[in-house]
């Protein structure tokens, strides 16, 4: 039975009978009145003392749960409404609200949202910074992969100059170069000028004479310096070369050939015993060269790029004696093998521009010498040179070839429409660095495997 606030109000006697004497006496009057308010204070106690909504909420929810556990196959009893109180008493608070998860019968209730699991969102910039500092954590050649594919994808940070404080060692990992000491850079700038100190000097002045960032960072001295220290290196490599046992010394009268043109400083400095070669720009053949034209602008990056000398050097030491040997020879073998690559893959990639260019007699060797010699170094700006850069030695110095059509192709329209292309390839237009990647790679599906072979190996 439900605890009805009515059926708690005391028992109050039964009215008694009275006469109408008794009623007309106003001791009588004050007792019936005393009987009404007592009778009407009994039902406002019922009334105010009865218990809250909540509370008969839970006690009906008590006795359901007894009734459950007492007998699980009995049915429940039906729980009447409870009845509504006419009494005045205060508008419920919200602490009074029912819960609607405790309710019996819930209605439908809100979706509560669930938060996922935070998805970590990986920093390309901090992955980068991470393989330079810490080197491979797994697989080398897993994190190699993933080095190139950042750079192909989202690129090295840098700011509006093109510098980045990643770079030069991006460089170094991708090119493999073994660590230096600033004292062997040092030990080989104490020597003093190089064979082919007279040449250098020749060309440095003239380094990117034009680009006022190159100026601002890079001074002539510097450029000196580092070109001599490189003419030392592939010198030593030359006399350890033809100090080989196995070699013949084919010196006469006048000593050994290779010493009779070289300079006074050299005879001086090796004696009469000692066997030296040339340089290299002289010698001519198929022999490693200590220095060529255009080497100058070749360097110029690496220069910019690095925070000091020893890192640049190092880093150009590594790339044209293992990249590109066949460029820095004497012949520059390699540099004309690359530019007949450049009229093959021009062919494949935009017959009708190639067509339209060689009908003119305009072929390679005549607008593409530096582009292929300095790997695109002599056209600028800095910055997008330093990103083409990137590209280049993260998949293969090789590809400048393709990165070179791909500035023809650029320049496609201007080309065909204009009956003199011999004025417009004389310097090509301003270099964007992300449109001429996409476009090699794009390209690059289309070159034979056989070509691409030679491509691989043209500057060995």
């Amino acid at each position: 039975m439900t605890n009805s606030p009515i059926k708690h109000a005391p028992n109050l006697p039964p009215p008694t009978t009275t006469t109408d004497h008794q009623l007309r006496s106003p001791k009588s009057s004050r007792g019936l009145r005393k009987l009404q308010s007592a009778h009407q204070l009994s039902a406002n106690y019922a009334a105010q003392n009865a218990p809250s909504l909540i509370s008969q909420q839970r006690q009906q929810q008590q006795q359901q749960q007894q009734r459950n556990t007492s007998s699980s196959h009995a049915q429940a009893p039906h729980i009447p409404p409870i009845p509504t109180l006419t009494s005045h008493h205060r508008t419920r608070s919200n602490s009074d609200a029912v819960i609607p998860s405790v309710l019996h019968n819930p209605g439908p209730t809100k979706k509560t949202f669930v938060p996922r699991k935070a998805v970590i969102v990986h920093n390309p910039r901090e992955e980068l910074e991470g393989m330079a500092r810490q080197g491979p954590q797994g697989d080398v050649l897993k994190d190699l992969a993933q080095l190139r594919h950042l750079i192909l994808c989202e690129g090295l940070f840098a700011d509006s100059d093109g510098m980045s404080q990643l770079r030069i060692y991006i460089w170094l990992i991708l090119l493999n170069a073994p660590a230096i000491s600033t004292d062997s850079y040092l030990d080989l700038i104490r020597r003093g000028a190089s064979p082919a100190y007279s040449k250098i000097r020749n060309d440095t002045f003239r380094t990117l004479a034009t680009n006022p960032l190159f100026k601002r960072r890079v001074s002539e001295a510097s450029l000196i310096r580092l070109l001599n220290a490189i003419a030392w290196k592939l010198h030593d490599a030359k006399i350890e070369k033809l100090g080989d046992p196995t070699r013949v010394n084919a010196a006469n009268e006048h000593g050994s050939p290779e010493l009779q043109h070289a300079s006074p400083v050299i005879k001086h400095a090796q004696g009469p015993s000692t066997t030296t070669a040339t340089d290299g720009s002289e010698a001519g053949g198929t022999e490693p060269g200590i220095y060529v034209q255009g080497m100058n602008v070749l360097c110029a990056p690496f220069l910019y790029a690095a925070r000091s000398e020893a890192e640049a050097f190092i880093a150009f030491h590594v790339f044209i004696t293992r990249e590109c040997p066949g460029y820095v020879r004497g012949a520059m073998d390699g540099v004309h093998k690359g530019l007949a690559l450049v009229d093959k893959c021009l062919a494949i990639v935009d017959p009708k521009l190639s067509a339209y260019l060689q009908s003119k007699h305009m072929k390679a060797e005549l607008y593409a010498f530096a582009s292929v010699l300095t790997m695109c170094a002599c056209t600028p700006p800095l910055p997008e040179v330093l990103q083409l850069w990137d590209f280049l030695f993260a998949y293969g110095p090789h590809l400048n070839i393709l990165c070179i059509c791909a500035q023809l192709i650029s320049m496609r329209e201007t080309l065909l429409t204009s009956p003199s292309p011999t004025k417009l390839l004389r310097s090509f237009p301003p270099l964007q660095a992300k449109p001429i990647i996409d476009l090699t790679v794009s390209n690059l599906r289309k070159i034979p495997a056989d070509i691409y072979d030679e491509l691989v190996h043209h500057a060995e």
